[in-house]
């Protein structure tokens, strides 16, 4: 099965453009505020040294990227890329206000990375990987810029197993969100992404994703009794 988003490309990049304002604030109220909690336990999991160079695929406001440079301290470079640019204006700015020299920003299409290959000691990408309109190719990006022996981590949403976290998490996800988003004026653009949340694979089939674009020592953990899962692989 191909991985694939029926939603123009165009669309959802109109959707995350309408929310980049809120967007922060509505990721601590959607995650119960452990979003930030789950990117720390991933980047413990890449090993990150000084002087890394990572890419932060579909880096929206910047949030992972900025976690990711305190590893890479300033002899490292973390590049974030995102083809909103009403989100990247939004990561600029904070940037510029903390006034960080090991990131910059880039606006671009996770599906033709523009990077030679074997370029990054890793690369990551945080709830972005379902919205995009396909994601086999985007895995196969990522593979294909990641140096040989470079990890890559996906973030992402991921349905619960457990059949009565599975009814919560339906109502939370399904009836919740998008209200949550009428709430800040965007209950259509939270609705589409509720929409893509519940199309988006399980775990064990986002694993085998993995292994099919390419990966070894693919392995991944969940958080929030399944409902997020971090995702690894090795080239």
């Amino acid at each position: 099965m191909v991985l694939t988003n029926k939603t123009p490309a165009t669309k959802v990049q109109a959707i995350f453009n309408n929310i980049a304002g809120n967007y922060d604030a509505m990721n601590n109220v959607i995650s119960l505020g452990l979003h930030n909690h789950w990117r720390t336990v991933t980047n413990r999991a890449l090993q990150l040294t000084a002087g890394d160079q990572i890419l932060d695929v579909c880096c929206g406001t910047g949030v992972w990227s900025f976690g990711l440079a305190q590893y890479v301290g300033p002899s490292g470079l973390i590049t974030g890329l995102d083809f909103s640019e009403a989100m990247l204006q939004i990561a600029t700015g904070k940037k510029d206000a903390a006034g960080l020299t090991n990131v910059r920003f880039e606006q671009g299409d996770a599906q033709h990375l523009p990077f030679p290959d074997n370029h990054f000691d890793r690369v990551t990408i945080g709830f972005g990987l379902r919205n995009v309109p396909d994601a086999d190719q985007v895995l196969r990006e990522m593979f294909r810029v990641v140096k040989p022996g470079g990890i890559v981590a996906c973030l992402e949403t991921s349905k619960p197993q457990n059949k009565f976290v599975r009814m919560g998490w339906e109502l939370y996800v399904g009836k919740l969100m998008p209200l949550l988003g009428g709430l800040v004026h965007h209950y259509k653009e939270y609705n589409y992404l509720q929409s893509s949340t519940h199309g988006f694979l399980s775990p064990q089939a986002l694993a085998e994703k993995f292994w099919q674009a390419g990966f070894k020592q693919v392995h991944y953990q969940t958080f929030l009794f399944g409902t997020a899962a971090a995702h690894f692989g090795t080239k």
